[in-house]
């Protein structure tokens, strides 16, 4: 028995773990100060969003370069992501229990994306 093709982005496990942060961004962001409203929580939610939808364009795409380039583009947003929940726990907006939660899912992703980045090199 071969290995079954997947055919939608929503199969992916990183797709799924980072549409899982999504929704931790989403519900977390949702207690902070109102005058964050356009600066933190837009920012976060901005890139747990990219992540997700960077995973799902590269996954179309047909090219090695074009698909490792949006998965790199998906890390990058994860880092910008990792580097606001810093801020938003180090201004006392996400206690560390959550923080960690949070920070666990972003590692859990990086890992995810290190590995589909590595499968691409081996792809004809």
């Amino acid at each position: 028995m071969g290995k079954q093709k997947i055919t939608s982005f929503t199969k992916l496990i990183v797709w799924q773990e980072a549409h899982k942060l999504v929704l931790m961004v989403y519900k977390v962001t949702d207690s902070f100060p109102k005058k964050e409203l356009f600066v933190l929580t837009s920012q976060m939610l901005r890139c747990a969003i990219s992540i997700t939808s960077n995973i799902a364009e590269g996954f179309t795409r047909m090219g090695k370069q074009e698909k490792r380039q949006f998965y790199y583009t998906a890390k990058a947003s994860l880092t910008e992501l990792q580097n606001q929940l810093l801020i938003a726990k180090d201004v006392g907006y996400i206690n560390q229990k959550v923080f960690n939660e949070i920070a666990e899912q972003t590692i859990k992703i990086s890992k995810l994306l290190n590995g589909i980045i590595k499968g691409i090199v081996k792809l004809p």
